[in-house]
């Protein structure tokens, strides 16, 4: 029998050449966050922007809900290390933790939130509109670590929302200007056009709209109420929620399909460069707040949506957050 003689160079190309290809099967190397928690691949952000967190620890952290004398806590809290875990399992990368009414306008669980994960989470946080010295309380709430602007909820002053577009209110928008905030409205679909007037009058505030702003799809005729939402996506620097169907869903089955049609309308106003994915909250608590787990959160971007392309699901699954909050920077 003859012998094959192979030369030393060969052998060692040779293995070189199995060690790549079996390194092509090998689970892609994690990167380690600030904590030490490890993060996803290198790839595609995946970003949650409607994330509520709330305390553990209601001694240090008290509930103040500004609205309702009567509050009784969620049972189930929906702390940092809650969130932080599912972020991990699931790959969501980062998220922007909204100050929940919860804790009213005592912002300072989202601050010891956010300076634990300085590089995972931007933070919304409340402040109070109807305040005289509203655009001072921006500024103050700006200085911490991590945050990136404040949530307005005029859904909660209906009949009552003057403020939204006072001209005592035009001293905020311009500080928002000198500072780079970022605006959060949780508003209902009839209160749009007073909110149109500020961005008219301030056209480089970033502004984001909230839960398709909760367009009643129950009505008898909700188009009235989606031309408002569609009117605002002339502004270049107005984005929307795609967030919240179950809510919106006249049937609440999930995958929501009956709310496809206004998704398509503000898609095909705004663009898939200014449309954002959220989810609202955690693990366990997204059961007591009767919602889809993250996995179907999740899918309803990445697959159940059919109009999507693959890079426009990139897009509203981080891509245009991580430019609009600075995780790209």
């Amino acid at each position: 029998m003859k012998k094959i003689l192979l030369s030393v160079p060969f052998v060692l190309l040779s293995l070189s050449l199995i060690g790549a290809a079996a390194s092509d099967h090998l689970p892609s190397p994690m990167s380690t966050g600030e904590r030490g928690e490890r993060l996803h691949p290198k790839k595609s952000p995946v970003i949650d922007v409607h994330m509520h967190v709330w305390s553990d620890d209601p001694v240090k952290f008290p509930f103040a809900h500004p609205y309702d004398a009567k509050f009784v806590p969620p049972a189930i809290p929906a702390s940092l290390d809650r969130v932080v875990k599912e972020m991990d399992e699931l790959g969501v990368t980062h998220c922007v933790l909204v100050q929940t009414i919860s804790h009213g306008w005592d912002n300072r669980y989202l601050f010891h939130c956010l300076k634990a994960h300085p590089k995972r989470f931007r933070g919304q946080g409340l402040i109070d509109p109807t305040d005289p010295k509203v655009a001072e309380k921006l500024a103050l709430v700006m200085k911490e670590p991590g945050m990136a602007g404040v949530r307005f909820s005029p859904m909660y002053y209906q009949g009552k929302d003057d403020w939204l577009n006072a001209k005592a209110n035009d001293t905020l928008w311009q500080k928002a200007e000198e500072l780079g905030a970022v605006f959060n409205f949780f508003i209902a679909s009839e209160q749009l056009p007073k909110l149109e007037d500020m961005v008219r009058r301030h056209p480089k505030v970033k502004v984001v709209i909230d839960h398709l702003a909760r367009v009643d799809l129950t009505a008898k005729d909700p188009e009235p109420e989606i031309k408002k939402l569609v009117a605002l996506a002339k502004y270049p620097n107005v984005y929307v929620k795609v967030s919240e169907l179950m809510i919106l869903s006249p049937s609440m089955k999930y995958p929501y399909r009956d709310t496809y049609a206004l998704v398509k309308k503000v898609y095909e106003a705004y663009g898939a460069d200014r449309l954002l994915w959220g989810t609202g909250f955690p693990g366990a608590t997204r059961a007591q707040a009767d919602r889809p787990t993250l996995q179907r959160e999740l899918a309803l971007i990445q697959t159940e949506i059919p109009f999507f392309t693959a890079e426009e699901r990139t897009k509203i699954l981080g891509k245009n957050a991580a430019k609009l909050w600075g995780f790209d920077r």
